[in-house]
């Protein structure tokens, strides 16, 4: 069995079930990225929560992980090669997974590609403008006076929208008929968007029919439903 006693971060959170993936997660829209990846694939996995409240994410032990103070992050006991592997960054978790298990990732190199564009859409564009828009009328942000801020992420965020409505139309995932990453990276935030941040009309969700039969879809998932109340 591997000794994960090594790594620090299992100081503070002890593995029950070393011989399991450990994630150090909370359900944000970034955390169920990786949560609902594990429960499509049907990998063994043990969730420690990762306390904002507490600033977990702070502790020594949890920079010895990931550095950059971010969940998801995980350790896999049975990495490549047979060896330990601690990684971070939700996209690049869902990519090792994908290539891991050999599922949610398309084999042919064309549509490889294509899926990691629409990861890498919402890695550099849905998951940093939809979290601002949250910022600002969700949250501290919306006792600002100025609504300049906000307004330029209400904008990017429906631009956004309609760049996935268009791409979902007579399809009934991103890929097509192929579920992949791609969706389990972009979907979780626009749920939150409307569910948590209570955005929906300030973007015209309503708008986007698309997007909406494929979030339906997409949350009527039974590995999405368990996957969200991960950890």
């Amino acid at each position: 069995m591997t000794d994960l006693s090594v790594y620090p971060i299992t100081r503070k959170w002890p593995a029950s079930h070393p011989d399991r993936l450990q994630l150090y997660s909370l359900p944000t829209p970034n955390g169920v990225k990786v949560s609902i990846m594990l429960e499509e694939c049907a990998l063994p996995y043990e969730a420690h929560r990762v306390s904002f409240d507490s600033q977990d994410q702070f502790s020594p032990e949890f920079l010895s992980l990931n550095p950059n103070n971010k969940i998801p992050a995980i350790l896999d006991p049975h990495g490549p090669g047979g060896q330990p592997l601690a990684l971070f960054e939700s996209g690049a978790i869902l990519l090792y997974l994908a290539e891991k298990t050999g599922q949610f990732l398309p084999a042919d190199p064309a549509r490889r590609y294509e899926t990691i564009q629409w990861l890498m859409f919402q890695m550099g564009g849905v998951g940093p403008m939809f979290g601002q828009l949250g910022f600002f009328h969700a949250f501290a942000g919306k006792e600002y006076e100025d609504k300049r801020p906000r307004d330029r992420y209400v904008a990017e965020s429906r631009r956004l929208l309609g760049v996935l409505d268009a791409r979902l139309q007579g399809q009934h995932w991103i890929m097509g008929d192929d579920y992949t990453i791609a969706d389990i990276a972009i979907l979780p935030w626009v749920r939150n968007l409307v569910e948590r941040y209570g955005a929906g009309d300030l973007v015209g969700y309503g708008d986007f029919a698309e997007v909406q039969r494929v979030l339906a879809a997409f949350v009527a998932r039974p590995a999405v439903g368990r996957g969200l109340l991960v950890p």
